[in-house]
């Protein structure tokens, strides 16, 4: 078993670098997808502050589909287009959302989330997933976040799906 003692009170950047070496670590060798997202999920949960989800949802017949996360019970089934994690899978870009209450079309799977960051996942070229985080604090992802987190799933994306 990998051993894991990452500072999370250390800068963005050396942070989610160290997420991603280890994040690669987690997920080398392991042909499962599900069993990689549960790893990485309990990984960002566990060491990126300020979380109250943390996890993936699945590109299935043309909708997303809920997969491993960290919090509170989730929407099971999102149609790509709606929401913040359905904007991301549609457009294939990241969606970082100061205020979710002020988005269009946003669902509350969770009452208590202010803001979003979704991050899609490609394979051969098409969304086959995303990483949806959220944060009860307003504005709480910026772009060290976003790149960082970026990086991460770019580097293991191949492990994803």
């Amino acid at each position: 078993m990998l051993e894991i003692a990452i500072d999370k009170d250390q800068p963005k950047a050396e942070l989610y670098a160290e997420l991603t070496s280890f994040a690669a670590a987690l997920v080398d060798g392991e042909p499962d997808a599900i069993a990689n997202m549960a790893n990485v999920a309990a990984l960002i949960w566990q060491y990126v502050p300020g979380l109250n989800w943390a996890g993936f949802y699945r590109v299935i017949d043309n909708e997303l589909v809920l997969g491993p996360f960290q919090g509170k019970t989730a929407c099971i089934r999102i149609a790509i287009g709606s929401g913040v994690c359905g904007a991301a899978a549609a457009s294939g870009l990241v969606q970082r959302v100061a205020d979710v209450h002020a988005f269009p079309g946003h669902i509350a799977c969770d009452a208590d989330s202010r803001s979003e960051l979704v991050i899609p996942i490609f394979k051969n070229g098409a969304v086959i997933a995303v990483l949806d985080l959220d944060s009860p604090l307003p504005d709480h992802f910026g772009t060290e976040d976003e790149d960082g987190l970026v990086s991460l799933i770019e580097a293991i994306a191949n492990y994803l799906g």
